[in-house]
């Protein structure tokens, strides 16, 4: 690693610890009810809001109540979203005339699934796909949505550790809004301002026709970028409106664009940490669930850093310098944009796969198979290296559950954690959480690795569209394997990266993979509904068995959980539980093409 990838990494994650106590203490005030600087000027609007629902924000929702409030927002909002991209062609603010023709059934039950479950997969080009009303009505309202859900959501959880003998887990109305007025929307009104100071577009132009220097033509796509921007990075959503996302120069314009970009991707999941510690009346704890994420995330950008700048073995047994030196970068420059270079584009890579963000900067399908393995490894560890907003904490807590599960084996003690005692139930409902996941990816990989779909019959809707490339007899090898790029190991890894990333609500890709067809929009797009919403139900089950429990006093068996011991546990915990429960994928994908690579070089 180079002085200054090193210099970066330091800068980042101070300004993240800087930003970790206030922002924290603000959303605690938020969530308990309390009265902050923003509700002179904003509470009118709140309470406005709760009439105009027909809601009462002081009822407290019982864990059922909770999830059933969640679930039937999500479903209208991902109704909602399906109707108007399909219906885009007969809408305003349509000035490329975009209609079902770029947007079928089937790329439009992807999306709006994408969408509403905080993935932000985009199997389409945006540029020539979406016109500005559904960008702004269909999809950029789900940032705020899913993100606003997930941070309630992970409240939620919080308030099943830091309750006593309670029927309720808050109320999930109440939560969204204030997130959205007190959180969301102050950032994000300053940071759009900021993006357009850096030279981010934000208006509702038609596409503009240029005349290059080579006298040919070019469409230069536009539209109200900055608003969208910001709110896509905070909320860790990561879908763009340009195809090349934030390698694209409207969205990331500068170095210190993309430094910006990666500090609001991290800023919220940081923060919540210390939102958890103060609601559980422990400041340590939350101190101890941020120094794991933070564990897992140095060791993971060290690594990803280090495979781009060493490159490939072939440029060293070419004899081609692959050292950074004054005149050139060094290492592995392939699908990388010469204005970050490789330690931002690899600090990036690592930060918006830890975040369940899915914003790039770099294509990570032309990393090194060790540079591209660290953020596949990061989605399968269940998105809780920081993770998205609200869902990093979550799944943190989940795995803090079964850690002290563990821990109380090992004395031969019922587990407790923040004086809750961890029983069958709270054990079987983490495991559950975890294993819905795992499922998920291992079986969708399966299936999209192993199955070829007949040309006739009730399969042949699945094909890929007219004009495709056939294999022989009567199979058709385009709607699975045919649509990677790349064969053997690394074609494997395109497959299995787009189901953790959908399972992981990420929505990054290895873009080798050609997603849009009927076969992937369906399969991925159940992916996300799957890792979104059977992930949060028994997390919010588990919250509310653990809310009517009452408090029990520490004792001298208590294993502390506000030590770097209880973070070391919880680390190995992540990594045995969730990340090598997909061992065999590694190993058969990143892993099997570092070693082909190696020996091809020495050949």
């Amino acid at each position: 690693m180079t002085a200054l990838a090193t210099l970066q990494i330091v800068v980042f994650f101070g300004i993240l610890l800087l930003l970790a106590k206030p922002l924290g203490s603000h959303m605690a005030r938020v969530f308990e009810g309390e009265k902050t600087f923003l509700h002179r000027g904003l509470g009118l609007l709140e309470r406005g809001t709760y009439r105009m629902l027909g809601v009462d924000p002081e009822e407290n929702m019982k864990w059922t109540t909770y999830a059933v409030a969640m679930l039937m927002f999500s479903l209208a909002s991902m109704v909602f979203t399906y109707a108007v991209l399909r219906l885009q062609g007969f809408l305003p603010l349509n000035s490329q005339h975009f209609g079902t023709k770029q947007m079928t059934a089937d790329l439009a039950f992807n999306t709006a699934a994408s969408f509403t479950t905080n993935t932000n997969w985009q199997a389409y080009s945006p540029e020539v796909s979406i016109s500005y009303f559904s960008n702004m009505v269909a999809l950029a309202i789900h940032n705020w949505a899913s993100a606003a859900v997930g941070i309630a959501i992970a409240i939620a959880v919080i308030r099943g550790f830091a309750r006593r003998s309670a029927t309720g887990i808050g109320n999930f109305w109440a939560d969204m809004v204030r997130c959205t007025l007190y959180v969301l929307l102050p950032i994000c009104f300053v940071g759009a301002l900021v993006f357009i100071a850096m030279g981010v577009p934000q208006n509702f132009d038609p596409y503009t026709t240029v005349t290059t220097l080579e006298g040919g033509k070019q469409t230069i796509a536009l539209g109200p970028v900055a608003s969208q921007e910001i709110i896509k990075q905070l909320g860790t959503n990561g879908g763009g409106i340009f195809n090349a996302n934030s390698a694209h120069p409207f969205e990331n314009p500068t170095p210190l664009s993309n430094f910006f970009t990666l500090c609001l991707i991290w800023s919220i999941p940081t923060a919540i940490t210390y939102t958890f510690g103060k609601m559980v009346g422990n400041a340590k704890q939350g101190w101890a669930v941020l120094g794991a994420m933070a564990a897992m995330a140095i060791v993971g950008i060290v690594i990803c850093t280090a495979a781009e700048q060493a490159g490939t073995p072939h440029l060293a047994s070419a004899h081609i310098e692959t050292a950074a030196t004054a005149m050139q970068s060094g290492g592995s420059m392939e699908g990388k944009e010469t204005r970050f270079g490789i330690a931002a584009s690899a600090l990036f890579a690592t930060v918006t796969t830890g975040a369940s963000c899915g914003a790039v900067n770099a294509m990570h399908d032309s990393f090194t198979p060790i540079g591209g393995l660290v953020p596949l490894f990061n989605m399968l560890t269940g998105e809780v290296i920081f993770g998205g907003v609200g869902a990093g904490l979550y799944g943190m807590l989940m795995f803090a559950v079964l850690a002290v599960f563990i821990a109380g084996l090992m004395v031969g003690r019922t587990p407790e954690y923040l004086g809750k005692k961890i029983e069958k139930f709270e054990v079987q409902m983490a495991m559950l959480a975890t294993l819905v996941l795992a499922a998920s990816v291992l079986c969708f990989t399966a299936l999209s690795s192993t199955t070829d779909l007949p040309k006739e019959g009730a399969w042949a809707a699945l094909n890929t569209w007219p004009g495709s490339a056939y294999g022989g007899g009567d199979t058709v090898y385009g709607a699975t394997t045919g649509n990677v790029n790349n064969s053997g190991a690394h074609g494997f890894s395109e497959i299995f990266y787009a189901y953790a990333s959908g399972t992981g609500n990420n929505g990054s890709a290895f873009a080798g993979i050609t997603a849009n067809t009927p076969w992937y929009n369906i399969t991925i797009g159940l992916a996300t509904l799957v890792g979104r919403f059977l992930m949060i139900v028994p997390l919010l089950a588990m919250a509310g068995a653990l809310a009517k429990k009452a408090h029990i006093p520490a004792s001298s068996g208590t294993f502390p959980t506000d030590t770097p011991t209880f973070t070391a546990l919880l680390v190995g915990v992540v990594i045995i539980v969730g990340a090598l429960t997909y061992f065999p994928g590694l190993a058969l994908g990143p892993i099997v093409e570092h070693f082909q690579m190696n020996a091809l070089a020495t050949h």
